[in-house]
């Protein structure tokens, strides 16, 4: 597969200048566990949970405080590097989201920080039907990503949510809920960005 838009966007040694960026952004004062929050009210307590395409580790980390079984999952080496040495609790993975292979299923796989809008292009379909694999016969399929320039990375392409529900109805997930932020505001038309929950059919 091809390397991910996010890997042209900002190279392929990223994680440790990432991490400082979130630091920074942390240190304003901005809640930076509102994704976390998101799926901890969507199962039950030690559920299993996959963070695709995890970065250094932010969501997944905080999930795993709050008592679930998390891995994580990333294609950029850089970010497993950093995810790894701020927490070694948890398993983390180098590979792409359309290959990772777990015995065990998932009840529940996020995918935030635009995973979905930065996978390699022609890639989103290959990749959810992957992740339905990887969840329970009811499991949930999380994403939020950024519809328009404004929520995406500089010189990101934008992947609808056309796009994304087509990928979704192909491989038998049935979408639940869609918000227009990870704190649950109503999503509306033209909205800038959406957070999808879609859940195994079956």
């Amino acid at each position: 597969m091809g390397s991910t838009r996010w890997e042209q966007l900002a190279g392929s040694d990223s994680g440790r200048d990432y991490a400082e960026r979130l630091a920074q952004t942390a240190a304003t004062g901005v809640d930076m566990h509102g994704e976390a929050t998101f799926c901890a009210s969507l199962v039950s307590s030690g559920a299993r949970i996959l963070d695709g395409g995890c970065g250094t580790g932010r969501v997944a980390i905080r999930l795993e405080a709050l008592g679930f079984e998390v891995v994580g999952v990333d294609a950029d080496p850089s970010m497993i590097e950093v995810a790894a040495e701020t927490n070694n609790q948890v398993p983390w993975h180098i590979a792409d989201l359309a290959s990772f292979h777990d015995d065990e299923p998932y009840d529940l796989i996020v995918l935030a920080g635009n995973v979905i809008s930065l996978l390699p292009e022609g890639a989103l379909h290959g990749a959810i039907l992957n992740l339905r694999r990887l969840l329970t016969g009811n499991g949930l399929l999380v994403s939020g990503f950024g519809l328009d320039a404004e929520h995406l990375p500089q010189g990101c392409d934008i992947t609808t949510i056309a796009q994304m529900h087509d990928a979704c109805i192909d491989a038998e997930l049935s979408l639940i809920d869609r918000f227009g932020t990870w704190d649950r505001a109503v999503f509306e038309p033209g909205n800038g960005y959406a957070v999808n929950v879609y859940r195994a059919a079956g």
